[in-house]
């Protein structure tokens, strides 16, 4: 018997040894198994930020594109609001110089139309000399001689003011 239970006890022993093996041999392949993954995973990773980097690239070279083309279209409208200004200055004081042309003609138009109502008013007549030996002598006032007083050939438009339109002026 007692050899008996020694046998059992070395089967027992290779059973549990064999099981010990296999259990060894399969945690060796779980940590094989564990640095696999650990391995896909890093290279996985890597990849990813490589990838990460390059759309940051891309995005950084679009972005710095963009920047190029925005001062670009600046220039373009600071270069088109200076000569805009610059035709403004110009159309400005072209206006002012009208203005006051506008203006002296208005002042030359009012004394004309003084003068004429002065005109109306005075009733000037043009004077004409008689022949002593005909009519007696002296001078005589005659509002019929339209050489002497041109302004009467007008007839009734004399009582009209002379008036003028801006339009009706050319330079």
């Amino acid at each position: 018997m007692a050899s008996s239970s020694g046998n059992s006890n070395s089967s027992s022993g290779t059973t549990t040894t064999a099981a010990t093996q296999i259990q060894n041999s399969s945690s060796e392949e779980d940590v094989l198994l564990q640095i696999q993954r650990k391995r896909k995973r890093m290279e996985s990773n890597r990849e990813s930020a490589r990838r990460s980097r390059m759309r940051k690239q891309r995005h950084l070279d679009g972005l710095a594109a963009e920047v190029g083309q925005l001062r670009k279209d600046n220039d373009q409208i600071i270069s088109s609001i200076s000569i805009t200004t610059h035709h403004l200055l110009g159309l400005e004081a072209e206006n002012s110089i009208l203005r006051a042309q506008a203006l002296e003609l208005s002042h030359r138009l009012q004394s004309l139309n003084d003068i004429l109502g002065y005109l109306n008013t005075t009733n000037l007549g043009a004077c004409e000399i008689v022949d002593d030996e005909v009519l007696g002598g002296g001078v005589q006032a005659t509002s019929h001689d339209h050489f002497l007083n041109p302004l009467n050939s007008l007839g009734h438009h004399v009582n009209q003011p002379i008036m003028a339109a801006s339009y009706m002026i050319q330079y």
